[in-house]
């Protein structure tokens, strides 16, 4: 794809102080292929650049504070856990809820990609509450129009964390042990580094065509990395 076609672009990327929103951040920052970058976020950045604009939000207000943005391409990554959302309908309101709220909201401005972090295993039809959420999600944005949608479905992620998650330390320590066996069919499994999925996601939003929806699994997002 032409890169100079699609250079001066608006991204907003919403979840920019998370482990992968962190990485993604810096890099959408260093693309040449955008002009402005828009973080919301319910926290102020510990950066500045020339192109950053930062939106403070408490997301409850959400919809006031995105409607005056406008962004060809939002980059969504939202995500939490049920231990720190606090309740189950809690952590659907943010991993679910509150994405397709925003992807409504920008769609409704005439964004024309959306790139979001989904998990390995979404399913709405499954019986893990955790992937069934996330599989609603992935299912009703699939709905709304947009043009282009890409969803990452990464395995574990690693990354320092600024807090930690006792649950995954032990999954990461599993994980890695169980690494030289995750070969063919169970490839996806590996469990892949935050900045991996970060430079992956910005890679994908202008090197492919720009419509159509696209299911990017953890094995794909890892060979990526290595080539």
């Amino acid at each position: 794809m032409d890169t100079n076609s699609l250079s001066h672009r608006k991204a907003l990327i919403v979840g920019a102080t998370g482990l992968v929103g962190d990485f993604c951040l810096q890099n959408l920052l260093d693309s040449d292929i955008y002009s402005e970058v828009i973080a919301l976020t319910r926290k102020p950045l510990l950066r500045s650049h020339r192109k950053l604009t930062s939106v403070i939000t408490n997301f409850r207000d959400v919809e006031h504070n995105l409607s005056n943005i406008k962004a060809e391409d939002v980059f969504c990554c939202l995500g939490s856990t049920i231990k720190k959302a606090g309740s189950k309908l809690a952590f659907k309101q943010v991993d679910c809820d509150l994405v397709i709220s925003i992807a409504k909201l920008m769609r409704r401005q005439d964004s024309e990609q959306f790139i979001v972090i989904s998990s390995l295993g979404a399913n709405p039809n499954s019986k893990v509450f955790y992937n069934r959420i996330k599989g609603e999600m992935e299912q009703t944005l699939e709905q709304l129009g947009y043009p282009c949608l890409r969803i990452i479905r990464p395995s574990l992620l690693l990354g320092s964390r600024e807090e930690f998650r006792l649950g995954e330390k032990m999954g990461e320590f599993l994980a890695l042990i169980l690494i030289p066996f995750l070969q063919g069919s169970l490839k996806k499994y590996k469990p892949i580094h935050a900045k991996s999925v970060a430079q992956f996601m910005v890679k994908m939003a202008y090197e492919k065509p720009l419509s159509g929806v696209y299911h990017y699994e953890s094995d794909e997002i890892q060979d990526h990395a290595l080539s």
